[in-house]
């Protein structure tokens, strides 16, 4: 087998297609999803019984649920990181739309199942939350017109991205989730500063988060309420923080053991936004720096294999994907800790909930297509393209 070197990286002509992208896939990263994956389901044993029973199911009917779930978001990811960049682009565009229609009709065919929130449809067997399969699908887009404004006499992208932006945040803030309208303008954001955005300019759009979040704090009665038991000095015991910081106190460094938590007894999502505390009081503090180190790692990796890429597309992509993912752990577990408001946000690859860990799949499969190596020319090529 003969082998060409362009840039740095061999391509290897009439190599199959499964061993090359076994050679140029990130391992590292996957095998620290599949990590977070078994200890969601690890947790899913001692979370899911208590809920189980009181639904009127079997112990570990959850359990079951996340395994089949999860187990095609895994080969969701797998199947979307052997694509292309390209056509990873082409496919995400269509889901965009798709998703974007599905949240727009919410407010008509859609339900709250009591939470209080319009985000989720009703299919009989399963729920669907099409804000979830929105954020791949709309990091892509954002991506792809941040790339297309550098080019000489490219379209006006920035104006079309923030616009984008700025339009699906409030639509998702009047269901309201402002949760996930957060990610949205972070996800953004960061994909702006990297494409080389004016820093006043991010500062004044902060500013513009800062008056949207007063004039939510007013006029939302679900969010001021998020707001003010966040803001109160007094934890009420018998509310959900209550319970999960207090099993978070009680786990100490070790926990209290296997299968001996009580908090999983007292929290309704136990199994799905507080199972950061189920994690801290049976298995303590190791367990939650594990998980920390997993996602941290996931992402440093990411960043570090983005670094090198010369595709302006690929690279913005690839950040904000990235950037979502990490704030997405992050949000959830400073939720728990009572560092942040009460968001209703997963724990990616380790809470229960069919929509939110296939799009985790589908998100995680995209940046494992866009992390690949493969050549990158000359960057002189890459400029005389550019002027041509």
């Amino acid at each position: 087998m003969t082998a060409m070197v362009h840039g740095s990286t061999p391509v290897r002509e009439g190599e199959p297609v499964l061993p090359k992208w076994w050679r140029t896939l990130d391992k590292l990263t996957v095998s620290c999803i599949l990590i977070l994956f078994g200890i969601g389901l690890l947790l899913g044993f001692a979370a899911s019984p208590p809920l189980a029973e009181k639904n009127g199911f079997q112990p570990f009917h959850y359990v079951e649920r996340q395994a089949f779930f999860g187990g095609l978001a895994l080969l969701v990811m797998f199947v979307t990181s052997m694509m292309s960049p390209q056509l990873v682009r082409r496919l995400a565009v269509i889901g965009f739309v798709c998703a974007l229609i599905a949240v727009l009709g919410l407010p008509f065919f859609g339900t709250d199942f009591g939470k209080g929130a319009v985000r989720w449809y009703s299919l009989g067997f399963a729920s669907l939350q099409p804000s979830e399969f929105l954020k791949p699908g709309f990091i892509v887009v954002a991506a792809w017109l941040l790339a297309a404004s550098q080019e000489i006499n490219g379209p006006p992208g920035r104006l079309w991205s923030f616009l984008l932006t700025f339009g699906i945040a409030v639509v998702l803030a009047q269901q309201p989730d402002f949760g996930q309208a957060s990610l949205i303008l972070f996800g953004w954001g960061v994909m702006y500063f990297v494409a080389g955005a004016p820093m006043m300019l991010l500062v004044g759009m902060a500013g513009l988060v800062i008056l949207g979040g007063t004039f939510a704090y007013h006029n939302s009665e679900h969010f001021a309420r998020r707001i003010d038991g966040f803001m109160n000095p007094d934890i009420d015991p018998t509310t959900q923080i209550g319970y999960a910081t207090n099993a978070i106190r009680e786990g100490g460094f070790f926990g209290v053991g296997v299968g001996e938590g009580q908090v999983k007894w007292s929290l309704p999502d136990a199994h799905t936004d507080f199972i950061i505390a189920v994690a801290a009081e049976e298995y303590g503090l190791v367990l939650v720096l594990i998980v920390i180190a997993l996602y941290a790692l996931i992402v440093m990796r990411s960043f570090y294999r983005l670094i090198k890429e010369r595709d302006p597309f690929i690279r913005l992509a690839g950040t904000g994907l990235a950037a979502m993912f990490s704030v997405q752990a992050l949000i959830n577990m400073g939720v728990a800790v009572r560092l942040l408001p009460s968001k209703g946000m997963t724990l990616p690859f380790v809470s229960y909930g069919g929509s939110s860990i296939i799009a985790g799949g589908i998100a995680v499969g995209m940046l494992l297509a866009f992390t690949r190596t493969r050549p990158q020319g000359q960057i002189g090529d890459i400029l005389r393209g550019h002027r041509r």
